[in-house]
């Protein structure tokens, strides 16, 4: 126990003063983190960094996990499912081939290249994408459903090679002990959490006492199985539901373990880096280069060929190029096993700490890469996509253009209908292409962020834009569109509504303020003398009713 005290306290008195150093130049913390590790490394012995580095990870896909929404997933699961798929099969092989045909490495060592080469990271490409993921935007629910894919397939093959023996008894029963746990997840998920959550009532602590007991509980059924903990960890995040029934206070504490955790992960794994010969070196540059620049292609164009368009397919590739901490957890297994070699092992290390610093800083320069790069390559075929997918009519003049057909979109269009005011939807959401098509006069399914669905839909005789989607990237591409159209846009601040103001935009909603403004006049009304109680109350239920109509009542649904 002195140990770990002695550990821990070196892993946070160093995060603390490369986290300070961070602030103060107003960087990501990441890099720094893995800069604390290379420093505290020194002073820690490897047993203790190996074990830290499992429990560290375990806690944090228990928060992946627990903020694992499945009703924002589901509508691209499948699409998902497809690209990683598709990126399994193309690249698993070559990877496989470049570490036994170029390196010389056993098959068994070539397999785990492949899997440190094919899996992508839960905990830097969360990271990077929370605000779209928050704003249930397309691309971060592919990335999200794409890191799902990559934990259920790391969890089965931790099952599998962290195996006693590779017999087919020993990996049957491993393989069955986990689709235990996640069953038992499941059923909680279902049943158990929403019951807890009925009893507890109001009680946050009481809330927060039960999930950290569902973990516990799952924790210690894999140790007792004999299988990882990481499994056990993954199987009690499935289990606590994330949604309205789990209260916020329970949502921040454990978004406040997940902070603890993220400092202990990155630290650790900084301390793991170690070069022991000079090969290391080239086999990370391989491993590099195949998580970098070939995973993020494959995944790619699969995303172009299933009807995305290019700059959705683009981001959503470019936040799944990082080695995912359950590759490390199984090539920690393979170490403490001795089936990994030496120089994989530590080129493994070195090639994760190497992609996720070079995500993060990668992630400024997302956008000039793919307007400068990727649209010029793309330009005619996603013309063409975007023809083939859109209908608007060609004498259409002095009509409104609708960005964004989630519930607000629904609305305006119905008020567009009932005006008798001809619209353009432009949205690029598969989930609601479908209703589009039936229920919309004129649409264009494309990104607003391009240049072409503008032109598609006929902005130059538009005389008025409206933006539901509040994501500042697309607010700027709409207040940068040449037209003489009103532009109205929407934030979440009146800091930004000013700033959009002032660049352009005729009138910017910002929900807060227009609720804060809804209530006082609720509040007059309901003061003001001669007031009619019945028909007040019988106008409140008809908004409601409006509202369920248009899906408000559904917390996940997009804006």
């Amino acid at each position: 126990m002195t140990e770990l005290i002695t550990t821990l306290a070196i892993v946070f008195v160093t995060a603390g003063i490369f986290l300070l150093i961070a602030n103060q130049l107003s960087l990501s913390p990441i890099p720094f983190y893995l800069l604390a590790g290379v420093v505290a490394g020194l002073a820690i012995e490897e047993t203790q960094l190996l074990e830290l580095a499992q429990w560290g990870i375990a806690f944090l896909v228990f928060t992946f996990g627990f903020r694992t929404d499945f009703s924002s997933i589901k509508s691209v699961l499948r699409d998902a499912e497809t690209a990683a798929f598709t990126q399994l099969l193309v690249v698993g092989p070559i990877a496989i081939g470049v570490a036994y045909l170029l390196f010389g490495f056993s098959i068994e060592n070539a397999v785990y290249f492949a899997i440190a080469a094919t899996l992508s990271s839960t905990i830097v490409g969360a990271r990077e994408l929370e605000r779209e993921i928050r704003s249930n935007l397309v691309h971060g629910r592919l990335a999200s459903s794409v890191h799902f894919f990559d934990d259920l397939l790391a969890i089965g093959l931790i099952l599998v090679l962290t195996a006693d023996q590779y017999t087919s008894t020993q990996v049957t029963s491993q393989i069955g002990y986990g689709v235990i746990l996640l069953l038992g997840a499941l059923l909680v998920y279902r049943h158990g959490f929403p019951l807890v959550a009925r009893l507890a009532g109001d009680s946050d602590e009481l809330l927060m006492m039960a999930s950290i007991s569902i973990l516990i509980a799952f924790l210690a059924g894999a140790e007792y199985a004999g299988v990882s903990i990481v499994v056990g960890a993954f199987a009690a995040g499935i289990a606590i539901r994330s949604d309205e029934v789990s209260s916020l206070g329970v949502q921040n504490g454990i978004a406040s373990i997940r902070d603890f955790f993220v400092a202990i992960f990155f630290v650790t794994l900084g301390a793991l880096v170690s070069i022991s010969s000079l090969t290391v070196f080239p086999v990370a540059l391989a491993l590099v280069t195949l998580v970098l620049f070939v995973n993020p292609l494959v995944l790619m164009l699969s995303f172009v060929y299933e009807g995305y368009d290019a700059r959705t397919a683009f981001l959503s590739s470019a936040s799944l190029n990082q080695v995912s901490e359950l590759s490390l957890v199984i090539a920690i297994q393979a170490y403490l096993f001795e089936t990994i070699s030496q120089t994989l092992f530590e080129a493994i290390i070195l090639a994760a700490a190497l992609t996720m610093i070079l995500t993060s800083v990668a992630r400024r320069y997302e956008e000039p890469v793919y307007h400068e790069i990727v649209e010029r390559v793309v330009a005619s075929r996603q013309t063409n996509k975007i023809d083939e997918r859109s209908h608007v009519s060609d004498d259409l003049d002095d009509h409104v253009i609708i960005v964004g057909y989630g519930r607000q979109g629904r609305r305006l269009v119905e008020t567009c209908e009932r005006l008798e005011r001809e619209y353009v939807v432009v949205d690029n959401d598969p989930a609601v292409w479908d209703d589009i098509r039936t229920e919309c006069q004129n649409y264009v399914f494309g990104d607003v962020i391009s240049t072409y669905p503008w032109t598609k839909a006929a902005v130059t005789d538009a005389s008025l834009i409206v933006s539901t989607v509040d994501h500042r990237p697309v607010t700027e591409a709409v207040l940068e569109v040449e037209t003489d159209a009103d532009v109205i846009v929407r934030t979440e601040t009146s800091a930004a509504a000013a700033e959009f103001l002032e660049q352009g935009a005729t009138y910017v909603s910002v929900p807060n303020v227009m609720a804060s403004d809804r209530l006082i006049e609720t509040v007059e009304t309901a003061i003001s003398e001669g007031g009619d109680e019945v028909t007040f109350r019988e106008d409140h239920l008809e908004t409601l009713d409006t509202l369920e109509r248009y899906g408000f009542a559904t917390r996940n649904e997009r804006l």
